[in-house]
């Protein structure tokens, strides 16, 4: 007798700092203007959290997201945080935000998976849920990109902002609706081309890691763009093919929102109209952990997911990292 339960994404949250910054903030401190931000990348503001940690973006996105689902912290059994800057490197952003929003009987971890982190957290509370090991488990994706760029770097500081969004997953008993297959890949060679150097153990904080600026965001842009443009659509089309969809099936594409050439390829290898693609990407760069939960908290804020949608997941990031989600909606 299979006791495996479906599981499925049963409230959303998000939360963006107030301050925004155009592509005009640049134009001050570096060679650079709106319009060459626009052309490359899509982006024409993004959100910068002045002060606080990344537990200040993800707390009020988890709070919006149990208040819509009418449960209280100490009904959350298990937090996973999706993030690739941590408040500290221990104690875990989840031990953080559990004790923040009073979860006193969630256990928790972060999960290090940079632009992917979401969705490789998204896999794992899933098969908690299935497994029956939890009624409930928060998945939360959110990064301060701010807190690791320099802003000295053109090529870097342009893309990124900060943000967090949050779901609960939860049993269903629908077999149809709910997260139904997941595709997700690694390759670490492609390590040298996106990463951070400094602050791990192979690198320890020095003066000398300091003045090196070894501890923000290092990018080979056109390389990772060129496997990126590659990998998300691929993944992206072969989830499709997985599960016997055609773009009528898809009703959302959530892409990562790292560039607007990319999620148009993306969109284009599924043989789906833009209308039907999720983006965000010109309001708040790229948020890294917290781009697909944002998404899915706006488009259902704004009455645009409904029950029974069919939707996909795509992402890639640093590792390299990628891979696809499928689910439909069930609330």
């Amino acid at each position: 007798m299979n006791l495996l339960k479906r599981a499925a994404i049963t409230s959303v949250g998000y939360y963006l700092p107030p301050d925004r910054f155009d592509n005009h903030y640049f134009e001050s401190f570096l060679e650079t203007s709106d319009q060459w931000i626009r052309e490359r990348t899509g982006i024409i503001e993004r959100r910068f959290l002045k002060e606080g940690p990344t537990s200040d973006l993800a707390v009020p996105a988890i709070k919006q997201c149990l208040e819509r689902r009418g449960i209280g912290a100490d009904d959350v059994e298990c937090i996973i945080v999706a993030t690739v800057t941590p408040d500290m490197f221990f104690p875990s952003t989840a031990c953080v935000i559990q004790e923040k929003i009073g979860a006193r009987k969630a256990w928790g971890f972060d999960l290090s998976g940079a632009c992917s982190a979401f969705l490789f957290a998204l896999n794992t509370g899933a098969k908690m849920i299935e497994s029956g090991a939890h009624k409930n488990v928060l998945v939360v994706g959110a990064d301060k990109m701010s807190s690791i760029l320099d802003f000295s770097d053109r090529n870097t500081c342009i893309l990124f902002g900060d943000g967090g969004g949050a779901v609960l997953l939860e049993a269903i008993e629908d077999e149809s609706l709910g997260l139904l297959d997941f595709e997700l890949h690694t390759d670490g060679t492609g390590g040298c081309n996106l990463n951070m150097k400094g602050g791990g153990s192979l690198n320890p904080p020095t003066a000398e890691t300091v003045a090196n600026k070894m501890h923000y965001v290092f990018q080979d842009g056109k390389t990772v763009f060129k496997s990126a443009v590659v990998g998300m659509a691929d993944v992206a089309e072969s989830i499709m093919r997985r599960n016997n969809l055609t773009a009528a099936d898809i009703r959302w594409l959530v892409p990562h929102q790292a560039n607007l050439r990319i999620i148009s390829a993306t969109a284009d290898r599924m043989g789906l109209p833009m209308e039907s693609v999720m983006v965000n990407i010109d309001r708040y760069g790229n948020t890294t952990a917290g781009t697909l939960p944002i998404c899915l908290g706006e488009w259902w804020e704004q009455g645009l997911l409904e029950k029974g949608d069919g939707v996909v997941l795509a992402t890639f990031g640093a590792g390299y990292t990628w891979g696809a989600g499928y689910l439909r909606w069930a609330y």
